[in-house]
């Protein structure tokens, strides 16, 4: 079992492809180098995704972003590159990652990348009233 850096992301077969439901990941710990200055840049990555057949399976994911530890990247360039790998590998019906990198020079960058495959729309949003507070006995309706 590897604990080194890996550009390789594993996958297993989605186990409800039949529907659409959203795939929630957050990487808090991502860092790589700043191309120009070599200092680390940190950022908190959101991945959200609805899977077709294949799912990414999260120890690969975390070995996967580990290997930009020591690479330089612009914050464009490297978010767009991780979309691009995860939706090769995956070719999801839907996938979005927000890059949100700390500051640095008193600037906060966030980037957001976006795949849809062809074709794919979204589901119609069903909006569901909120249980979670007793109805006012005083109205009606």
């Amino acid at each position: 079992m590897t604990t080194q850096p890996s550009k390789t992301l594993d996958t297993f077969p989605n186990p409800a492809a039949h529907r659409d439901y959203q795939i929630h990941m957050e990487i808090p710990e991502f860092t790589c180098l700043c191309p120009k200055t070599g200092q680390p840049d940190f950022a908190t990555l959101t991945l959200d995704y609805i899977a077709d057949e294949l799912c990414v399976e999260l120890k690969s994911l975390k070995l996967y972003m580990w290997s930009f530890r020591d690479e330089g990247h612009f914050h464009e360039d490297v978010t767009n590159r991780i979309l691009d790998d995860l939706s090769r590998a995956l070719k999801p019906r839907y996938m979005r990652l927000t890059a949100r990198f700390y500051v640095r020079g008193g600037v906060f960058t966030t980037v957001v990348a976006d795949h849809r495959k062809p074709g794919w729309q979204p589901a119609a949003k069903v909006e569901l009233a909120d249980l979670s507070t007793p109805a006012n006995p005083n109205t009606r309706g």
